[in-house]
């Protein structure tokens, strides 16, 4: 029963160095062994007997591994990335996997805010100086935050942390966010702004977002010229999200003032031109470095492990918790379309999502349908949100963000055995779509009451427009101009020339511009480029 200490005692293998004081939580509870530096095959050969393996970064957990982990239950990650992790294949087999994505919130917020007034007094260049014997105090006055605007871009967790800090600092603090509504925001007391409207105004910017196909590049050449000039912008979030080149162009030019980088787009940055300048001061990717804050992951997932061990759920799995074998496999696409029709509904509303509905049909009105309402919430919240979204915290994390989620089911479905049927409303109208699976090939049936079939993968151009000669033409000259190839084509109409839509799944993404362009064309409504 939940709740009840085990009969029989669990084993627990620890296969990273944790400090002992982490494993209180399952001492009496489980047996514990702690080896080291295994490889995954000598970790595969070693982990048959144990219920629970804790990792952090080190040990590799390939799908082998869960292969040979006959008795496994749950894997620990102590830290918040999983890539070492084979997701999948724990999914697969029912195994639980956690970790503590809020264990290192005050360390990276601290940092940030060290990096700040780090880049702001020019606190490393002064002390290099000094200690090379130059009394300079000329060379080194600074610039003050009191009163000053800080731009937050990314009100996650460690966003609303330095939001708080740069309070303390008497700075106005304004927040970029797809998900930010102005009730949420002003409720912090902190205002919310267009991306572009944030860098024209911020004395100061700090990026908290994750690295995503959508935030990859997010400050590009064309947003840094935006930014005020002699801003200070600082990231601890993730490299790749600042163009590295066009940094070095706006701090060498004099556009940014200095910057703080604790990440970078290839680490470590060996040859990296930003090393080389005066007005940028950098750290190792230690941002979540210190030892409060490896010692709390650690302990928040020997936690967890316990609570599984109790038969209660954990706080943070990262997958979905275990379901019996024949369940999984019935429901593993649907859960795979639910994810991905709420990525392309996100990616096609306009402003931040207020209304989740949620309808299944069929015979999936007799499974564990809020599995599937996770996995759709999962999918929304994913395509810009600053947090780690799991199945474990998704309708939390939608609620704390005003989202209202609806979920009803029908046994009767006119077209399909199974349907699956989402609205997104945003504060700028709604987007509708259906999902159904072929032979486990999991399709988006409709969009916007159009009837379409696409496989909710890869790059799609997706258009709204008048149902006329030359209009499809228009599109495919612009894409065969811009060197961009169409791998599939097709329309979705109501009537005979009336209104349509079309998706085109593309083999790679257009430049900047092209679908400006093709929004641009007499007869197109809106254009959108989804990456799925």
């Amino acid at each position: 029963m939940a709740g009840e200490e085990p009969t029989v005692k669990p084993r627990v293998l620890v296969s990273d160095p944790l400090p002992s004081e982490a494993l209180t939580a399952l001492r009496g509870l489980a047996e514990i062994d702690q080896v080291q530096g295994l490889t995954p095959q000598q970790l595969a050969e070693k982990v048959r007997p144990y219920q629970a393996l804790i990792v952090r970064s080190a040990s590799r957990v390939t799908r082998e591994v869960i292969e040979a982990a006959e008795n496994l239950q749950v894997i620990g990650r102590a830290g918040v990335g999983v890539d070492n992790i084979d997701v999948e294949a724990a999914t697969q087999r029912g195994i639980l996997v956690v970790n503590s994505p809020g264990g290192n919130t005050i360390s990276a917020a601290e940092h940030t805010m060290a990096l700040l007034l780090a880049a702001a007094r020019m606190i490393p260049q002064a002390h290099a100086s000094l200690t090379a014997g130059q009394w300079d105090r000329k060379t080194f006055t600074g610039l003050e935050l009191y009163q000053k605007t800080l731009g937050v871009v990314g009100l996650g967790r460690i966003g609303r942390e330095v939001a708080t800090r740069a309070a303390a600092f008497a700075m106005r603090v304004v927040a970029f966010d797809p998900f930010l509504s102005a009730d949420y925001a002003r409720d912090r007391g902190i205002e919310a702004l267009p991306l572009e409207e944030l860098l024209a105004l911020s004395d100061y910017v700090t990026i908290h977002v994750p690295l995503s196909q959508e935030t990859r590049n997010l400050l590009s050449a064309e947003r840094l010229g935006k930014m005020r000039k002699g801003a200070v912008l600082v990231n601890c979030a993730r490299g790749g999200i600042v163009d590295e080149a066009a940094l070095y162009e706006a701090l060498q030019s004099g556009q940014l003032a200095a910057a703080g980088l604790d990440v970078f787009a290839s680490e470590p940055p060996e040859g990296s031109p930003l090393l080389g300048l005066k007005n940028i001061v950098v750290t190792p990717h230690l941002a979540a470095s210190t030892h409060e804050a490896q010692n709390r992951v650690a302990i928040d997932v020997a936690e967890q492990i316990a609570e599984v061990f109790r038969g209660n759920p954990p706080r943070t799995a990262v997958n979905i918790p275990y379901l019996r074998p024949e369940v999984m496999s019935a429901l593993r696409p649907f859960l795979h379309l639910a994810e991905q029709m709420g990525k392309l509904a996100a990616s096609l509303a306009q402003g931040p999502v207020r209304r989740v509905r949620l309808q299944y049909r069929g015979g999936l009105a007799d499974s564990e349908v809020n599995y599937l309402t996770k996995a759709a919430l999962r999918g929304i919240l994913s395509v810009s949100h600053c947090e780690v979204v799991n199945f474990v915290n998704a309708i939390l994390v939608a609620n704390e963000r005003g989202i209202e989620v609806a979920e009803s089911t029908s046994r009767t479905s006119a077209t399909y055995s199974n349907l699956i049927e989402l609205e997104v409303d945003s504060e700028k109208g709604a987007r509708r779509l259906g999902g159904a699976v072929f032979d486990e090939q999991a399709r988006v049936i409709e969009l916007d009451h159009y009837a379409i079939s696409l496989v909710p993968e890869g790059i799609k151009l997706i258009t709204w427009q008048d149902d006329t000669p030359g209009v499809v033409g228009k599109v495919g000259t612009l894409l065969g101009d811009a060197d961009v190839n169409i791998a599939e084509m097709q329309v979705g109409r109501s009537t005979r020339r009336g209104r349509a839509v079309m998706v085109m799944a593309l083999d790679e993404g257009p430049e900047d511009g092209v679908v400006e362009r093709i929004r641009a064309l007499q007869g197109i409504e809106d254009a959108r480029l989804v990456v799925l």
